[in-house]
């Protein structure tokens, strides 16, 4: 168990926000407005997050975006960084992304969660300008790289899955083994081994039928450094939690011991980047490809054949 956490603790150290150090916040002299002070990336072009308008989004019909590895049960360890709360799986390479607007193959290396201080606001990217009280984003880098560290030097380095949060009356059951240790992680750099395996899928994509209902633009980690490095896809579909789950991570505290009640940076400028909606269609939205299509025109030619016949024997 030593030895899991120690390979956690240096597997944090390359986490967005652990870069380059850990002097940041989201309040006064260290909050998002003072970022670009010390990391001059955070002041780029292509920052993440962002509003998404839902009327000026281009839609497009993008090849099926693919999840290999999400319904193994995995067994996951949770932390806090100080920043946030992160859940990582042991397996080395076990879950893979590829499709939609990737033209390569993602490893899957850790996902976190951004909140805010009550139930109407926290997540980073905003919908039409509407915020919601949480956002997870489920981190990939590309294979080709070999490692996160790595692929933070390239432009296509990493593949972000995002996902929105609305507040039910009852508690989400996928979730409750995550919040029933918040309070055991309270401190910084604490950390959890989940009871029982974890079923990624029913986290990635609850919902397989809303798996190609996304938007998709270029971006950058939402973190000092704020490396723009990064294709972000976002779920139209929302998942929910109550607002006891939500109030759970309000308590974990910060990297100066204070409760870590909001973890969110504003919207950034869009600065001319096009939003792309992928609109799922029949090629894309099961695992079986083009079979309707097929059946059809085999239909006819039967239906000619005997015609044919017909006609001949008359």
């Amino acid at each position: 168990m030593i030895m899991v956490f120690s390979i956690v603790y240096l597997g944090l150290l390359f986490l967005p926000g652990f870069c380059r150090g850990q002097n940041f916040g989201y309040d006064g002299d260290q909050g998002p407005a003072n970022w670009s002070k010390e990391y001059h990336t955070c002041i780029g072009k292509h920052q993440s997050p962002i509003n998404i308008d839902e009327h000026n989004v281009t839609n497009v019909s993008l090849p099926p975006l693919k999840l290999i590895g999400i319904d193994n049960p995995h067994q996951s360890y949770v932390t806090n960084t100080g920043h946030t709360v992160t859940l990582k799986i042991n397996e080395s390479k076990a879950v893979m992304l590829s499709g939609g607007p990737l033209r390569d193959t993602y490893v899957f290396e850790q996902l976190h969660f951004h909140w805010g201080e009550n139930d109407f606001e926290g997540s980073e990217d905003l919908i039409n300008n509407h915020s919601f009280p949480m956002e997870m984003h489920a981190v990939f880098y590309k294979e080709d790289y070999n490692s996160f560290k790595e692929a933070l030097n390239y432009s296509d380095g990493l593949a972000i899955l995002a996902c929105l949060y609305e507040v039910s009356s009852q508690p989400n059951p996928t979730y409750e083994s995550i919040v029933k240790v918040l309070p055991e992680i309270e401190k910084k750099d604490m950390g959890k081994v989940l009871q029982e395996p974890l079923l990624l899928e029913s986290i990635f994509v609850p919902d397989i039928a809303k798996m190609q209902d996304y938007f998709t633009y270029s971006g950058s980690l939402t973190t000092p450094p704020c490396l723009e490095v990064a294709k972000w896809i976002d779920f139209k579909d929302h998942q929910q939690l109550s607002h006891d789950q939500l109030a759970a991570f309000r308590d974990i505290r910060n990297w100066e011991g204070n409760k870590l009640t909001h973890n969110f940076r504003p919207v950034q400028p869009l600065e001319g980047r096009e939003v792309l909606h992928n609109i799922p269609s029949s090629h894309n939205s099961n695992g079986h490809s083009g079979q309707r299509s097929v059946k059809i025109p085999i239909l006819f030619v039967a239906l000619g054949a005997l015609v044919a016949i017909f006609l001949f024997n008359i």
